[in-house]
């Protein structure tokens, strides 16, 4: 197998998928169930999580001569697109990551789309799509590559938090989502204009060295600002973070799974890519920058959160919150900050898709809970349902012996051995802050709902 087969394996067997799946849908009878077009989307994904598999292979027999971030190809390591393309151990962890939410994900959509509409096909074929451009971006050492990604990724996205035609608030979330992320890309790709600007390219190798001997500093500074802001906005830092309640709540839950989770962690990776690699010397700067942005979008999170009563807007505060915490590895030295952020992101995507999960159970496609009085009781009529969402929650909380708790762990860990003692102090603040919404949805699902509510329960 050649060395550029093997490198966009994973991203070239979903973008066939999601093509068959548009081929195959317009053959089924429109009213009969398009249920083997998920079957065969995540047979899709499953092979792509195996060929991500594969290129681990690869790549550990290699011998590792340079560092897991380093844009340099390990020698044999499989390349693609003149190099802008790389597999490393850090590439593969994010694809693995990406394929394991979709593949959850296109799970718990099977039954989601099944009566209300026949278009179910377009779902599927978008979040393949969508994950053939997050895994670019976690991939791509080339930060054209990686605008390439963000692009397949956001534009699936899009379509998908607007997939309940007819229903204002999917509407008003799709065209947020849309007008606020095109804003969000034009500071990413006048970033990637101003790295060009200053280094004369474009490869994270080449603006690293270039920025290194740069004659105009301050427009390299200037670059690293406008790719924070891209990718902050990708990744709901505040004050970035406007999208986030809006778009959760009026996209369906399974939509709300994808797009708060994978591609945040594609975000992620490209964030730890640039900041580590191409700006190493401007460290002294984009780290303060980085602590003001956790505390903002930890606090702003955690605040918003307080003030809700519908519950997925309640979890999208949560999610910003989430980020913030993540944001706090950044300050740490590079090994450490790469292995706390990558635990916390993974950590953070199995509790988030999974309560998200369950809220597509108990709400079905017209979302009957929506607020907290909704879910007054529940755990008498569905005790199964509600355990898992409190484990969840506790997790979110961050209860010790879950891997919310090991997730904040490290990172809290790594920002005090990065001298950021006081940065870890605000965030088990915030983390106490936190414990009130959770806790408030945690007693809702408990407590004895009151003979009116029994009464209004169909």
């Amino acid at each position: 197998m050649s060395t550029n087969l093997l490198a966009l394996l994973p991203e070239l067997i979903l973008a066939l998928t999601g093509v068959l799946v548009m081929l195959a849908e317009p053959l089924i009878t429109p009213g009969r169930t398009r249920k083997p077009l998920g079957w065969l989307a995540i047979f899709g994904i499953t092979a792509s999580g195996l060929a991500a598999l594969y290129q681990l292979h690869v790549v550990d027999t290699l011998r590792p001569a340079t560092g897991i971030l380093s844009s340099i190809p390990v020698s044999g390591s499989p390349t693609a697109f003149s190099g802008t393309i790389q597999v490393s151990a850090f590439s593969v962890f994010f694809h693995l990551l990406i394929a394991s939410i979709v593949l959850v994900t296109l799970l718990a959509s099977l039954d989601y789309f099944e009566d209300p509409i026949t278009h179910a096909g377009e779902y599927f074929a978008l979040v393949c799509f969508g994950a053939t451009g997050m895994m670019f971006m976690t991939s791509s050492v080339e930060l054209l590559m990686v605008f390439i990604g963000l692009e397949i990724s956001s534009i699936s996205t899009y379509i998908l938090a607007g997939f309940r035609k007819g229903r204002a608030t999917a509407s008003e979330a799709a065209i947020k989502y849309f007008l606020l992320g095109s804003f969000a890309t034009a500071f990413f790709l006048y970033g990637i204009a101003l790295c060009f600007g200053a280094t004369g390219s474009t490869s994270i190798a080449a603006i690293a060295a270039g920025l290194a001997i740069t004659k105009t500093p301050l427009l390299g500074w200037l670059a690293v600002a406008m790719v924070l802001i891209g990718l902050g906005f990708k990744v709901s830092a505040a004050p970035f973070h406007v999208w986030t309640p809006d778009v959760y709540q009026g996209a369906p839950s399974p939509v709300v799974a994808l797009m708060s989770t994978a591609p945040k962690a594609a975000a992620f990776a490209v964030l730890l890519r640039f900041l580590f690699s191409a700006t190493p010397m401007y460290r002294d700067h984009w780290v303060l920058m980085i602590a003001i942005l956790a505390v903002a979008t930890m606090t702003i999170g955690n605040l918003g959160a307080l003030l809700q009563s519908d519950v997925k807007r309640l979890l999208a505060y949560s999610s910003i919150a989430h980020a913030g915490y993540l944001l706090v590895a950044f300050t740490s030295a590079q090994h450490e900050a790469v292995s706390a952020a990558c635990f916390y992101t993974a950590a953070y995507a199995a509790t988030n898709v999974g309560a998200f999960i369950v809220l597509t159970q108990l709400s079905g496609f017209d979302e009957k809970l929506r607020t907290l009085d909704d879910f007054t009781g529940l755990a008498l009529k569905r005790p199964v349902l509600s355990a898992i969402f409190a484990f969840f929650l506790l997790s979110l909380i961050g209860i010790p012996f879950t891997g919310g708790f090991f997730g904040k762990f490290y990172v809290f860990s790594a920002a005090v051995h990065g001298g950021y003692t006081w940065l870890a102090i605000v965030g088990l603040a915030n983390s106490g802050v936190a414990c009130f919404y959770y806790l408030r949805l945690l007693a809702a699902l408990y407590a004895r709902p009151s003979t009116d509510t029994l009464a209004d329960t169909p």
